[in-house]
């Protein structure tokens, strides 16, 4: 249990409220291998940034999840030269499918979340974050989106956490993060002075907690027991 309750609880979006702990790098490979591409991973990571960074800033803040994704998995085709477009239109079905799924699974922690604490999103995303939560149903538990294209900066710079904190009208002290990157949630919250919980999700991993001490679960309903 964490012992000095928190005012707020901030979530990253991407492999945190939509998948417990898998990166969209990582659900979109195995999409794309399920859907039968033939792909390495030396062949994919490069494709996939190369897809993921250019719909940052150059979509409308206005773009649906739907068509954001649909447009990052025609990206990462392209880079890999996939001729058949069928294989992307399958992956970006099967992801949101699986996205939204997830979410509704979230949404009564995120309920009851509410009714105690002030919560956020904090996410490095492409500028349409409060659209794509609305299309997932949970924008209306949220009192601060921050976006990483809004803000003009990246998890971990210590900015983006402080826009979040300084909307929410709370410390960092008085501040829970959540998040299933040690790199960019986890460092970035360590950096601010905010407590930190890492959703390192059900497959074993190499690395340590962020801290000494840190709480780490599965899943994110793990949160009922620690923040309720």
């Amino acid at each position: 249990m964490i012992t000095h309750e928190p005012a707020a609880v901030l979530f990253d979006f991407g492999g945190t409220l939509d998948a417990d702990g898998l990166p969209w790098k990582e659900r979109v490979y195995r999409l794309f291998l399920e859907a039968g591409a033939r792909v390495v991973r030396e062949q994919f990571d490069p494709s996939f940034y190369k897809a993921d960074d250019a719909l940052v800033g150059a979509i409308p803040a206005t773009t649906s999840f739907e068509e954001t994704v649909a447009r990052l998995t025609a990206g990462v085709a392209d880079a890999l030269g996939l001729a058949d477009t069928r294989i992307a239109d399958a992956v970006a079905r099967r992801f949101i499918g699986d996205s939204l799924a997830n979410i509704a699974g979230n949404i009564p922690l995120l309920r009851e979340l509410g009714r105690r604490y002030r919560l956020g999103v904090v996410s490095n995303f492409y500028g349409n974050l409060a659209r794509v939560c609305d299309d997932a149903g949970i924008q209306s538990f949220f009192q601060v989106f921050v976006d990483s294209t809004d803000v003009g900066c990246l998890k971990p710079d210590p900015r983006i956490f402080q826009r979040a904190l300084e909307a929410l009208d709370v410390s960092a002290s008085a501040a829970t993060f959540v998040g299933d990157s040690l790199p960019r949630d986890m460092a970035g919250a360590r950096g601010v002075g905010m407590r930190h919980i890492w959703l390192a999700g059900a497959e074993p991993s190499a690395d340590g907690p962020c801290c000494r001490g840190d709480v780490q679960i599965k899943s994110l309903r793990e949160l009922e027991a620690i923040l309720l």
